[in-house]
């Protein structure tokens, strides 16, 4: 095990020395991240090719280490990139609190400068180990994202009442420190020089109270920039007098995590509860620190669970925020995920309602995105994650494939930057019971599903394997303006879908390049009728052909384009406005439950 303890030590030092002298020796990152689709696994619930879960079923709850291990995502690195994913994103692997046997998670980081020591075969080794994942990913062309924590670290005090979480006060409480045991100790109110490797927190110069809010649970007062998150204890970022801020230690600790483990990327988890001016110098300092070891577009994604406005002010590195410094690069798409998942499934949401979001962006990111095209570069989108009370793939007592397919078609085809939860591929349902709200039920450990969890022939896993395959290929897909289409069921009224179980419609356009993504989410009625296409680009074009459906073979498959002579159709667009054509049109027939990408 890695025993350094302080950033100042030699070997902290080396390693980022040697990073900034070998310019160019670090795994280079991709040119533009929505060529990678990002694949997120939770490393204790992924793999473990030496034993079982340690509670079983697989899908039980379980809020305890399930045994994952580094080398079991070695062992299905091959399985990701064949499924067509170019990067793959870790869920935090920095050393937590080891006296708690809850901290299968990562989020609760006691140490900021090594790996968790449970994840590794030999925990002495778990810094090798962890090393050993990233450069067997980039063996495979597979760019490798850490989830981290700046807001706080784990539970490693706790408050003078014996409580590890308190309400918020105005005031600091007294506080106890935590010994290699767990146990607060009443000899460390003021943090500790020289503790055990397993007490207290690393690095050396983040052990000051002082660095600490020590105020109790920032929740239970409206969520407000500071404080703990419950147990989790909150980072203080106001500059001490006479120590080095947390704000520069945290720096130089994930600084010193690039250069160590050659990552290309960094999640960023809670990031609207951090100081916005550490959220802009930290992006920032990345994205140099990563330049001068050759890493040229470094990735920095936030989760900022709230709305278009809020993440106005985060995303790219042309913020809405003004004074000089950019911040991180995109975020987790929130305000899309609102609505995708209802969307997709016929359930409260409607197709308009879909296209309403990304109009709503348009005007929101005005001042931030510089086209239309561009945007999907500053959103990493998604239907599900590890902090949902439900996977997408729910559906009640039965689950439906097709409905599941049709999902993951539309988000490889959405402006953004992809992103699959783990186990979707193999039909993972998971969901919190109304009686217990256990993050648990989501979290399943793969590896233990009976029949095996990495089954390549699995229908789910083909068909995302097909349409990912299609993504690469098309660079509209990947990086085109896009337009939601009207349909019609007559040929001659055209609009959006106002009703839930609707068709979906839209466009991918990158220069002379149309791809055209078609749904039908109803699941009883086939759809036959036509769609709105582009004029100029399809001119003297006589049909379009599939290149996916998730519901038949596409060999031999055409749709018929028409012309539509002005005055002869009423086309009511998703900003309002009503035109009488001229237009293009492309017949389709659908199935129930039947996605298609056409051109």
């Amino acid at each position: 095990m890695n025993m350094t303890t302080s950033l100042f030590d030699p070997a902290i030092q080396q390693v980022l020395n040697q990073s900034r002298a070998n310019n160019g020796s670090l795994f280079h990152s991709p040119e533009d991240w929505r060529d990678v689709p990002i694949y997120f696994l939770l490393l204790d619930r992924f793999n473990n090719p030496v034993a079982p879960p340690r509670n079983l079923p697989f899908d039980a709850p379980f809020s305890q280490f399930q045994g994952g291990t580094y080398r079991g995502v070695i062992a299905r690195l091959d399985y990701i990139k064949s499924l067509g994913f170019g990067a793959l994103w870790l869920s935090p692997v920095l050393k937590n609190r080891q006296s708690d046997p809850a901290a299968y998670h990562g989020y609760g980081i006691q140490n900021f400068i090594t790996a968790e020591p449970r994840f590794a075969s030999h925990p002495a080794n778990a810094d090798s180990e962890l090393r050993e994942l990233v450069d067997e990913a980039h063996k495979r062309g597979l760019y490798v994202i850490f989830d981290i924590v700046l807001h706080h670290a784990g539970d490693v005090f706790e408050y003078a009442t014996g409580n590890a979480a308190t309400d918020w006060q105005n005031q600091k409480i007294g506080l106890r420190w935590r010994n290699a045991n767990g146990d607060g100790n009443p000899a460390w109110t003021n943090a500790p020089a020289n503790p055990p490797f397993d007490a207290a927190v690393f690095p050396d110069e983040l052990r000051h109270n002082e660095l600490f809010t020590a105020q109790g649970n920032c929740l239970s007062n409206g969520g407000q920039v500071g404080g703990d998150f419950m147990t989790l204890k909150g980072v203080n970022f106001d500059a001490p007098q006479n120590l080095r801020p947390a704000s520069e230690i945290l720096i130089l600790a994930y600084q010193y995590v690039i250069a160590r483990f050659d990552v290309d990327a960094f999640r960023i988890d809670t990031l609207k509860f951090i100081p916005r001016d550490f959220e802009r110098t930290f992006g920032n300092a990345m994205r140099e620190f990563a330049l001068s070891a050759g890493k040229k577009n470094f990735f920095t994604f936030g989760e900022v669970y709230d709305n278009e406005p809020e993440i106005a002010q985060f995303i790219g590195r042309d913020t809405a925020d003004v004074n000089g410094v950019v911040g991180v690069d995109a975020a987790l798409d929130y305000p899309l995920f609102f609505v995708l998942p209802n969307a997709l499934k016929g359930i409260g949401a409607s197709p308009t309602d879909l296209a309403q979001v990304f109009e709503n962006r348009k005007q929101v990111e005005k001042e931030v995105i510089t086209s239309h095209g561009e945007a999907g570069q500053y959103f990493v989108t998604f239907l599900d994650n590890h902090d949902q009370g439900q996977r997408f793939g729910f559906t009640g007592p039965t689950q439906f494939v097709d409905q599941i397919t049709l999902g993951l078609a539309c988000l490889a085809s959405l402006q953004g930057v992809p992103c699959l939860y783990y186990g979707t591929e193999q039909g993972l349902s998971g969901h919190k019971h109304d009686n217990l709200n256990d993050d648990s039920m989501v979290r399943e450990s793969l590896w233990g599903k009976p029949g095996g969890g990495f089954n390549m022939s699995h229908p789910i896993y083909v068909a995302l394997q097909q349409v990912l395959q299609v993504r690469a290929s098309q660079p509209a897909l990947r990086y085109g303006r896009q337009y939601f289409r009207p349909i019609s069921g007559n040929g001659r009224d055209f609009g959006l879908s106002p009703y839930p179980s609707g068709v979906l419609a839209f466009s991918r356009i990158l220069n002379d390049q149309e791809i055209v993504f078609i749904a039908n989410i109803n699941r009883q009625a086939d759809f036959n009728g036509e769609i709105i296409i582009d004029r100029q680009l399809h001119s003297g074009a006589t049909n379009m052909r599939p290149l996916f459906s998730n519901r038949r073979p596409i060999a031999g498959l055409a749709h018929s384009v028409f012309n539509k002579p002005a005055g002869s159709v009423a086309i009511h667009e998703v900003n309002g406005s009503v035109t009488n054509g001229p237009a293009l049109t492309v017949q389709v027939q659908l199935q129930p439950g039947e996605a298609q990408l056409l051109a």
